[in-house]
């Protein structure tokens, strides 16, 4: 049994945390060990008022391999599965509700809930080789649950081809279809990753906030009601002494004195 910790935390000078699900035997299988331990990193994420980004990534050959199956045929109860998918989606909306940014660092496979943990994040950079899939079906379970992100992500056609035949998709074609970012050889994996971090602290930490959270609430409600939210939101951001600043820097033609 390793001593080393099932979720590895780490936090940069800059405020740019790193998790890294850390049991590749497993393929960094979301266990309910797993889940409580993303649970608690990501709330004290949240709580960090100097956090500015934070990146997800997985240790060895696999990013994440969904649920741990074996530990669900153990219990096998409604009750246990209400609460473990529970458990599951609450910490997958911990993701979107957090107020920076998320990059899911994808160097593997990335099957399942995993797959569904790529979709949630709001930003993917993966490997040339990595793959994609919502292949529950092959077990007789379709992947509800990685449904809601992955049709947020992906058109419904693709999204549905996905959960009924349980077939993969390679990076390259999650790329075209929207469900990551960049598509990167193996050792360029990290440098692609800093390029994006780097471009989002160069921004105002209230402006990027503001914005992923408007994002994410817009994009579930009717257009008239969208525009309504956005523009509140838009005209507190204005008012805001990042958005006073970045103007004032344009009409004097100088970069912004943002405290980044």
């Amino acid at each position: 049994m390793s001593d080393e910790p099932i979720l590895l935390h780490s936090r940069d000078g800059r405020g740019v945390h790193t998790l890294t699900l850390n049991t590749p035997k497993a393929f960094n299988a979301l266990s309910e060990a797993m889940l409580s331990a993303l649970s608690a990193a990501l709330e004290q994420v949240a709580q960090d008022p100097t956090a500015r980004v934070l990146v997800l990534a997985a240790a060895g050959k696999a990013f994440c391999a969904g649920h741990n199956l074996k530990e669900m045929k153990a219990h096998p109860t409604l009750d246990y599965y209400q609460q473990l998918f529970g458990q599951c989606s609450r910490m997958m909306l911990q993701i979107q509700k957090l107020p920076v940014p998320v990059i899911a660092r994808v160097q593997g496979l990335a099957t399942a809930a995993g797959c569904q943990l790529v979709a949630q994040c709001d930003l993917a950079v993966a490997v040339e080789d990595a793959r994609f899939g919502v292949n529950g079906i092959d077990v007789g379970l379709f992947c509800a649950t990685p449904s809601v992100p992955l049709v947020r992500n992906v058109p419904a056609k693709v999204a549905m081809e996905m959960l009924l035949t349980g077939e993969f998709i390679s990076a390259q074609q999650a790329q075209q279809r929207g469900l990551v970012n960049r598509v990167v050889p193996p050792e360029g994996l990290d440098a692609e990753v800093e390029r994006l971090v780097v471009a989002i602290l160069s921004k105002p930490r209230e402006a990027i906030a503001m914005g992923k959270a408007v994002f994410y609430q817009h994009r579930e409600t009717g257009i008239e009601a969208a525009y309504q939210l956005a523009g509140q939101t838009m005209a507190c951001n204005m008012v805001h002494e990042v958005a006073q600043e970045g103007v004032q820097a344009f009409i004097d033609k100088r970069a912004p004195a943002w405290r980044t």
